[in-house]
């Protein structure tokens, strides 16, 4: 059991647990639009809300321990990711395939609960989040197949409330999408010389570090443009769009802190400041969403 608990931390370690925490504020921002104006019982909310959570954290779980599964050879001949659990063999293959195994399967568990829709398309988000693991091997927009993976939270939040889609959520989904890239470019920097000698692809092994944080500033842009299209599509008040500005400054502090000829501060723009880019844009547009709930 020691073993079993060892190997679990590390993995949960490896796939970075803790940052459920980019994706998931964005998915409840969707959940609590999709409830305003439309009242249910207050324990059936709960209850949405809770399996939403659990799906989105199961999911992210079986996606970055796939990544890790798919890519741990990679990962052994790359200085930076040699330590890693797997390749350092503190967690086996097979126990990552369980962990994969059984997050994948609470996931589905999860989108049962919320609705009959969820569950049909439960096999596609999968499909999206986990293939994302290959698109390194194959384009440099790989960056925007983790967007995307990231980008259906809002989406799919609102589809287990509602059953349907919204076109604001999409302006919102689409933005995630295009953060995401921009901060993977960012992080995609450090393994720009390991990329070209073992033909993986990403936008800066392809154009060079300074262009490809180029690319990086105009996502982050067009992250802030569609933020403030769904702003008004979905007809949001102050507070939201004080959230839009709180995102749009500290998107340009994470900028700030990477240049091609210094990248000694991509951990803290990737990890740190995009942390706060979620929970911040999440708490001012639940305190402009939450005043216009109806509960029966």
């Amino acid at each position: 059991m020691r073993a079993v608990l060892r190997q679990a931390a590390a993995l949960l370690e490896t796939i970075k647990f803790q940052h459920s925490v980019f994706a998931l504020p964005f998915a409840m921002t969707a959940a609590l639009l999709a409830l305003r104006d439309f009242p249910l019982p207050g324990r059936v909310i709960a209850e949405k809300l809770l399996w939403i959570v659990v799906a989105m954290v199961a999911a992210r779980s079986a996606a970055m321990a796939f990544n890790r599964f798919v890519d741990s050879d990679i990962d052994a001949q790359n200085p930076r990711t040699a330590g890693w659990a797997l390749p350092s063999g503190r967690v086996s293959k097979g126990f990552t395939a369980g962990f994969v195994a059984a997050s994948a399967a609470l996931f589905v568990l999860a989108a049962s609960r919320l609705n009959p829709l969820c569950l049909k398309l439960s096999p596609l988000a999968l499909a999206v989040v986990m293939g994302y693991s290959y698109t390194k091997r194959l384009t440099p927009l790989s960056h925007l197949a983790l967007g995307a993976a990231l980008g259906i939270a809002p989406a799919a939040a609102w589809i287990a409330i509602r059953g349907s889609l919204d076109p604001g959520i999409l302006l919102l989904s689409a933005s995630v999408v295009l953060w995401t890239a921009g901060f993977d470019i960012i992080y995609s920097c450090q393994d720009v010389d390991f990329d070209r000698t073992h033909g993986l692809h990403s936008i800066p092994a392809r154009l060079g570090i300074a262009p490809g944080l180029l690319v990086s500033r105009v996502f982050h842009a067009g992250m802030v443009a569609f933020l403030a299209a769904a702003w008004q599509q979905l007809e949001l008040g102050w507070l939201a769009l004080a959230g839009v500005a709180a995102v749009a400054a500290l998107l340009v502090y994470e900028q700030s802190l990477v240049r091609a000829d210094d990248l000694s501060r991509v951990n803290a723009a990737f990890f740190a400041v995009n942390g706060w880019v979620s929970l911040l844009f999440f708490g001012f547009w639940a305190a402009d969403i939450l005043p216009s709930w109806r509960i029966h």
